[in-house]
C-alpha cells in the first residue's frame, strides 16, 4: 500500500479515453494510490486546484480544455505539483512543449505499466523528500547568477523563468562544480528514477536551459555535452 499516516498518495487522472482511464485507475489503485478521474481539461484543472493532488497524470489532447493549457494555468499559478504527461508516439514537439511548461516528464502511449508505476513511485518520493538548498550566496556562471534560496535566476540581471525541473537540473549541475554528471546520475538526484527508467527528458530539459541561458544554443560555453557520458558545467 502506498500510504501514510494521513492516508493514500492521491492521484488526479486528466483522461478522457474511458477505458484507458478505467484502467489507469485500477492498477493505481490496486497499489494502494486513491484516484480520482477528470474526463476533459476543465474540470481536471478545477479538481486540481480544489483538491491538491499529490500528483497528476495529464493527458494532452483533451476536450474543453487541451493539456498544455491545464499544465500552463497549474504552473502558472504557482503549483508545483508533479506533473506527468500522457503523449502519443513520434509527437516529440508535444513532448518538447509539455516540458517547457513544466511538466516533470513525460510517457509516450502505449506504455507499460510498470514503467508508469515506477515513474509515478519516483517523482512522488521526489517531492516528498525534496531536496536540501544549497547553502551560501548566489552562485555565478558568465552572465548568469542562481541563487538557490529564492529558486530565482537572473541572466544579465534580468529574470529568467524556469521551470522546477529545469531550476532543479541547473542546480544539480552547479552543485558538482564542474565535474561530470552522467544522464543516469541526473535521472535519479533530479528525478529520483532507478537505473532501469530510461528517458530522453535529461537531454530535452538540457537543451532548455541552453535556450533560456545560452548566448548561442547551438554552441554552449557553459552547459556543455560529454560525449557518450552526459553533462557538465562550465564555471
Amino acid at each position: 500500500m502506498i500510504a501514510t499516516a494521513i492516508g493514500p498518495k492521491r492521484i488526479l487522472v486528466i483522461e478522457d479515453n474511458p477505458d484507458l482511464a478505467y484502467g489507469l485507475r485500477n492498477n493505481l489503485e490496486i497499489e494502494g494510490y486513491a484516484v480520482e478521474i477528470a474526463t476533459d481539461g476543465a474540470s481536471g484543472l478545477e479538481r486540481a486546484r480544489a483538491d491538491a493532488p499529490d500528483l497528476v497524470l495529464l493527458d494532452l489532447m483533451l476536450p474543453e480544455m487541451d493539456g498544455f493549457r491545464v499544465l500552463r494555468a497549474l504552473r502558472e499559478s504557482g503549483s508545483r505539483v508533479p506533473i506527468l504527461v500522457l503523449t502519443a508516439r513520434g509527437d516529440e514537439s508535444d513532448k518538447v512543449r509539455g516540458l517547457r511548461l513544466g511538466a516533470d516528464d513525460y510517457v509516450t502511449k502505449p506504455f507499460s505499466i510498470l514503467e508508469l508505476l515506477a515513474r509515478i513511485e519516483a517523482l512522488l518520493r521526489r517531492a516528498a523528500s525534496p531536496s536540501s538548498p544549497t547553502e551560501g550566496a548566489p552562485k555565478k556562471f558568465g552572465a548568469i547568477e542562481v541563487d538557490p534560496t529564492t529558486r530565482t535566476v537572473l541572466r544579465q540581471g534580468q529574470a529568467v523563468a524556469l521551470t522546477p525541473k529545469e531550476f532543479d537540473l541547473l542546480l544539480a549541475l552547479l552543485d558538482l562544480q564542474g565535474a561530470v554528471a552522467t544522464r543516469l546520475q541526473l535521472m535519479r538526484d533530479v528525478w529520483g528514477y532507478p537505473d532501469t527508467i530510461t528517458s530522453r527528458t535529461v537531454d530535452t530539459h538540457v537543451g532548455e536551459l541552453r535556450r533560456k541561458l545560452e548566448d548561442d544554443p547551438g554552441a554552449p560555453r557553459h552547459i556543455l555535452t560529454v560525449r557518450k557520458t552526459g553533462y557538465r558545467l562550465q564555471l
